[in-house]
């Protein structure tokens, strides 16, 4: 079964509106942040973040199916010397359309480069918040499994009667855990920090996406055949990744510029331009075939 990719040149909120209900497993996407990449996007203020943001998070809500999930990889700014609060607000006001807030994932940059303000010093992390249509939906945990790690050589050498039990927390957390069930094990489910090092080699998109990022969540959340959407595709990283991964993409960009870097780039056998206009006719001559 062929792969396709699906790219959408312009607006998203506009573009969404050509994507059937129920039909997207995983949306993972970096909208850009209030105020960040105004050379490019324009940016939007912190105070209006939520108001444009609510009608794509809506589309977003409709095209995603009932199992699937929604990545949303964003970070408060500071303004005025201290945290903004629009990605709370954001939280709120999308809980409130009919999302579910189900975890949040942290982005560790572990080679984040070293600097300092006034009253704070860099960021080194980012959030990544998931979303669902419903509290039941695909996920595929042994899939994201690590290494045990060494810890286990020494701590399951030699069981406790409470590690071999369900037992209560010493500190009255009330979170219980029977350490024996981790015996003989080479694997473990990861937490919910990210440790990825940022793209640093990628000279044409300002804030471009590791490729192990998306991978991860790709891998967490859907199976070959299953549909990946950004509808901020930027570099395209997530359209690569999918394709790499025997997903079918949909990818929405409204730069030119980052559009055709994408629509270079992809296997033109497998390549279908939608909602095609004057600007990329180019397709006709390409061997790609304008479908939608």
């Amino acid at each position: 079964m062929k792969i396709r990719n699906d790219l959408y040149f312009g607006d998203c909120k506009e573009q969404l509106l050509n994507i059937p209900d129920n039909s997207v497993d995983l949306i993972i996407t970096s909208p850009p942040y209030a105020d960040q990449r105004k050379g490019t996007y324009g940016g939007i203020h912190p105070n209006n973040y939520v108001e444009w943001f609510l009608p794509i998070s809506e589309q977003l809500l409709r095209v995603l199916k009932p199992s699937g999930t929604f990545i949303l990889n964003i970070k408060e700014k500071v303004v005025n010397g201290e945290r903004s609060t629009y990605v709370m607000e954001l939280i709120i006001e999308m809980r409130k359309q009919g999302w579910f807030w189900t975890e949040e994932f942290i982005w560790h940059k572990k080679n984040c480069y070293p600097g300092k303000w006034p009253n704070r010093f860099r960021d080194a992390w980012e959030r990544l918040l998931q979303f669902n249509k419903n509290k039941t939906f695909n996920m595929y945990q042994e899939e994201v499994m690590v290494p045990i790690g060494d810890w286990a050589k020494t701590r399951l050498k030699n069981l406790s009667e409470t590690d071999k039990r369900r037992d209560n927390s010493k500190v009255g957390s009330g979170f219980g855990k029977n350490i024996s069930n981790w015996v003989d094990r080479d694997k473990a489910y990861p937490t919910n920090v990210l440790h990825l090092a940022t793209e640093c080699n990628n000279k044409n998109h300002s804030a471009a996406f590791p490729e192990e990022l998306p991978e991860w969540f790709i891998k967490l959340f859907t199976k070959e055949n299953d549909t990946v959407l950004d509808p901020f595709m930027g570099s395209g990283t997530t359209i690569f990744v999918a394709n790499r991964m025997r997903r079918n993409s949909i990818g929405i960009e409204i730069i030119p510029e980052y559009f055709d870097m994408v629509y270079d780039k992809i296997n033109p056998v497998e390549f279908y331009l939608c909602e095609p206009n004057e600007k990329y006719e180019k397709a006709k001559s390409k061997r790609r075939k304008a479908v939608c």
